[in-house]
């Protein structure tokens, strides 16, 4: 699995409210850890452990959902669910990936939002879109799907393009 795809299409023309969501976790980062991504130090990231992408992960994701549910016209032009998934996802990931200055765990904030905007929509897409977008998360730390390659030269990095 991956995330290629989504963002691929997405980032182009829902810039805005991406940056709205990822500023929402950046002040979040700086007022709970101290994490200041404009003036960025390797002394000031946080460990990158299960409890602080839950914690990240989960504040931006439901600022997002609760943002998509307050402006109905938001949500209507993010048709279908996939888009909103992934704007939600990619807040989540970047704005975990900043705070702890690791990628797998931006990764596995990623799917965090993924799992929690289905629980709370019932769906992340139509027409059997949604796989591409969760497909990735069971694996985002193991290495037996490939027999011993890192994470980062296949498995949930690795393009799962749905084109």
């Amino acid at each position: 699995g991956g995330v290629g795809f989504t963002q691929y299409a997405t980032a182009a023309y829902t810039d805005n409210i991406l940056d709205e969501f990822t500023y929402y976790g950046m002040d979040y980062i700086k007022d709970k850890y101290g994490v200041d991504y404009k003036n960025p130090s390797p002394a000031k990231l946080v460990k990158p452990t299960q409890e602080v992408v839950n914690d990240i992960a989960t504040e931006v994701n439901l600022n997002g959902m609760e943002q998509y549910e307050q402006y109905p016209t938001m949500m209507e032009d993010h048709f279908g669910g996939s888009q909103r998934a992934s704007v939600l996802a990619a807040s989540c990931g970047i704005t975990t990936s900043i705070a702890t200055g690791n990628s797998n765990a931006g990764l596995n904030g990623w799917y965090l939002s993924m799992l929690m905007h289905k629980e709370g929509w019932s769906r992340l897409g139509f027409f059997g879109y949604d796989l591409q977008d969760q497909c990735g998360s069971a694996n985002s730390l193991s290495m037996e799907p490939d027999r011993g390659l890192i994470g980062e030269l296949r498995g949930p990095n690795y393009p799962n393009y749905a084109m």
